[in-house]
């Protein structure tokens, strides 16, 4: 989640995620590491982005309590933590980059990746991570986005892909089985009459079209489709497709046909998160951390929400954040910092995936808001471990977990701000406009993407 909502998403999910789990021993049981032997002997000091603030003091409290174990493990190694929130800024991100300020091991989002290995912004960290036991295991899909090539640039700490988010007490309502939420575009559509039937005020479904979340959410619903934003090399549009004039005319059926997706429009985040989070929305598009959200600043009970992978598909928009090197950090600097990932990112039952700690500090647990591992032994165990300390009702994301087995994550384009706010115009056009004609929305989106993509090569 992302520059066009940033403050909110920090602070509403991010930094949860962030800061969430740890460990209060090197390993369940109090082993040592699983990566302890690639220490090196020599002391070294480490600066790490990305702290929890105090302004969350359960997360600050287990992040604290994982650097003081880590240190206890690795005596050689210190841990000098650096507390900023938001973790990133971007109007001073770039800066601080190119002005080698940076953290020797600093926080990113994938959205940003992809230029700062291209401006040797980051250390090539190939010859170091075969240290890290459980790269092994991460699903392709995940560490590519740290790859160019052959050669690694940073590991993931946390990744999710959309899915469809559905309040499950509207759908006993409205006489829909929530154990059986939609399957297909089709069955979104006609279980979003029925609640907007439950009388005034009920939105069958609700969509974006401001502020760039309407072309955020343009390119999930075209990633489920199995369309393309760009071409492969980057160069041109590929939206104005089969599948993207299946978006807006989907939107159009239920906005205009159905009246199921309410008058007011032009929405931002924030507004069907409250709409989520009153009780009158029925569905949305989101990752599982929009129910974490609603619950936590949107007045809403976990209880009453379930959610299911995105209706039809085979790829799903992804995001997440990791961690990269400084270009100026040493070999020995950068050994110590794969230490770190691993015990507090990477490893089951540690870390950020120390449930049982977390369950005990009253935080959530069950909601599957990281998928570092799909189906291999990393991902069955977190997985396990997730369902044995939930403190949420965790068969309402099974739907999510089951389907999203089958789906592979897909990247935001590039320049995507830009090009969601280009978007933004041909959704809000067609939620606010009867008469708004897809196919010129679609062809003048195209032209002013094509513009963007010339510029940025």
């Amino acid at each position: 989640m992302k520059p066009r909502n940033l403050a909110i998403l920090l602070t509403a999910g991010l930094a949860l995620a962030a800061a969430g789990c740890g460990g209060d021993s090197g390993t369940p049981g109090g082993g040592s590491s699983p990566a302890g032997s690639a220490a090196a002997d020599a002391p070294v000091t480490i600066s790490v982005g990305c702290q929890p603030p105090k302004s969350n003091p359960k997360e600050r409290a287990q992040w604290d309590a994982d650097v003081a174990a880590f240190q206890k493990l690795h005596p050689n190694i210190t841990i000098d933590s650096k507390d900023a929130f938001p973790c990133i800024v971007p109007e001073t991100f770039q800066a601080k980059l190119a002005g080698g300020e940076m953290e020797d091991l600093f926080y990113v989002y994938y959205t940003d990746v992809r230029k700062i290995i291209a401006s040797g912004q980051a250390a090539d960290i190939t010859p170091y991570v075969s240290s890290v036991t459980t790269l092994k295991d991460m699903r392709p899909d995940v560490i590519s986005v740290f790859k160019e090539g052959e050669k690694v640039y940073g590991i993931p700490r946390t990744n999710y892909g959309t899915g469809l988010v559905y309040n499950r007490k509207l759908f006993t309502q409205a006489g829909l089985d929530p154990d059986a939420p939609p399957k297909t575009w089709a069955e979104v559509q006609a279980a979003a009459k029925k609640i907007a039937g439950l009388g005034a005020g009920y939105v069958g479904y609700g969509e974006y079209s401001a502020g760039n979340t309407g072309g955020w959410h343009f390119t999930s619903s075209l990633y489920g489709r199995g369309g393309d934003m760009v071409t492969p090399d980057g160069k041109k549009a590929a939206f104005n497709s089969p599948q993207g004039k299946a978006v807006l005319e989907n939107l159009k059926q239920m906005r205009w046909t159905d009246n199921s997706m309410g008058t007011k429009q032009l929405l931002r985040w924030e507004d069907l998160m409250r709409m989520m989070g009153s009780g009158k929305l029925g569905m949305m598009i989101g990752a599982p951390d929009v129910v974490q959200a609603v619950n936590n600043d949107f007045k809403g009970k976990f209880d009453d929400y379930g959610v299911t992978s995105l209706p039809e598909a085979t790829y799903s928009l992804s995001g997440g954040d990791g961690y990269m090197f400084n270009p100026k950090a040493t070999p020995e600097q950068i050994k110590a910092g794969l230490l770190w990932l691993e015990y507090r990112f990477l490893t089951p039952g540690q870390g950020q995936f120390n449930y049982e700690r977390s369950k005990q500090d009253g935080l959530p647990v069950g909601l599957p808001t990281t998928d570092l591992y799909g189906t291999t032994p990393p991902g069955v165990k977190i997985n396990e471990q997730r369902t044995q300390f939930a403190t949420v009702p965790v068969e309402h994301f099974k739907p999510y977990v089951d389907g999203s087995a089958n789906i592979q994550f897909k990247l935001e384009p590039p320049k995507a701000q830009e090009i969601y706010a280009i978007l933004d115009t041909a959704m809000s056009a067609v939620l606010t406009r009867q008469d708004a004609d897809i196919d010129q929305l679609l062809s003048d989106a195209e032209k002013k993407v094509n513009n963007v993509l010339a510029r940025s090569s």
